[in-house]
This record gives C-alpha cells, structure tokens and sequence, in this order.
C-alpha cells in the first residue's frame, strides 16, 4: 500500500492506533532533546516535543507526505512522570499513582501544507495499589518504556479505577484529534 503519511515515531502503539483507522504510513522516528524547559507547564512541553518532532523530521526529509508526530506525559500535579529508568524508578511513580487520579496530556503535530496542532487531556484514576502487585507488574516489563510506568491498553489496565477523556489518548495518539488534523491535511480514512 502507497503511505498516506510518515510518522515520526518508532513507537508500535502509535503505529497500532493508525492502522486501527486504515491510515497508511512511512516510519521515519526522530531523537530530538526532550528535557523539559525550566518553568515549562506539562501542557506547554507535550505541545513542544510533538511540534519539534515534526519540524526535526521535515528538515531531515522535506517529504512530499505530512509528517504526523505526538508526544504522551503522564503528570501528577506539575510533575511530569517519564518512562521509567530502572525499578525503583517505576516502583516509585506507581506508589505515586495509586489512589489518585493523575493527567494524560497527548500532543498532535502534523506539518504538511500547515501546521496542525492538538492536544488531548485524560484523567486517568487509579485504584489504591499494593507494593508487590507494583513488583510482579515490573516483572512483566510491560512498564519499560512507558510515561508513567504504566501500558493502560495492557495488563496496565487492573490499575486503572476510571478514565475521563481519550483512550487512545492515554495510549498515546488520540484518534479524534489525529483523524481531524489529518483529514485538514487531505489524508483520507475511509479509503
């Protein structure tokens, strides 16, 4: 099949959420510096990462396709949790996580005959955990490489009490907000 789009990203979730609605694509994953700014809001960081990824990979290709890019934090409060970098690490975020009801902020980037731009707020509660449910679940390795330590389309999901906003949101591309900057864009789901 002919791509419809190049995703800047190398991650499955996303790629699994496009094919969920029948958008074809080129992977082209960018690296760019994604250290939050001194006195940058969550808001304002997940707006920036998605955008520079964008911008990073149209400077690297200038393709002929848009370029789709997103970026998914998990915050508490103003604290924006990452991906785990070790055990202790995730065990601590989850210990944080449990019995409270945290954000899930999902940027969109498209940059193709303009710049699209949207963004996705889930409120995600999770239920009170206990520390050796934390352990086993850190011995899946399903929390590696996850914003918060914590996969929510997998075994993530026990954790989760209830959800205000965006599924695929929290997946990490909200679908509602990708169709419509890409349909802006000519992209076309229903093929």
């Amino acid at each position: 099949m002919t791509a419809q789009i190049i995703l800047a990203s190398a991650s499955p979730r996303r790629q699994e959420l496009l094919d969920q609605i029948n958008v074809t694509y080129k992977v082209y994953p960018v690296d760019i510096d994604e250290t939050p700014k001194t006195d940058e809001s969550p808001l304002e960081y997940v707006q920036r990462i998605a955008a520079e990824k964008s911008a990073a990979c149209k400077a690297r290709l200038n393709p002929e396709l848009p370029i789709l890019a997103a970026d998914t934090s998990v915050v508490l409060g103003d604290i924006i949790m990452g991906k785990p970098k070790d055990q202790a690490d995730a065990l601590a975020m989850l210990m944080r996580l449990s019995g409270k009801t945290h954000l899930v902020y999902s940027a969109i980037s498209v940059r193709g005959r303009e710049h699209g731009k949207a963004v996705s707020v889930t409120e995600v509660t999770f239920r009170h955990l206990q520390e050796q449910e934390i352990l086993a679940y850190w011995q899946t390795g399903e929390p590696l490489g996850k914003a918060g330590s914590y996969a929510i389309q997998g075994l993530g999901a026990i954790f989760v009490e209830s959800i205000k906003g965006s599924f695929s949101g929290v997946v990490g591309l909200p679908l509602f907000e990708t169709v419509e900057l890409l349909s802006n864009q000519g992209v076309a789901v229903f093929k």
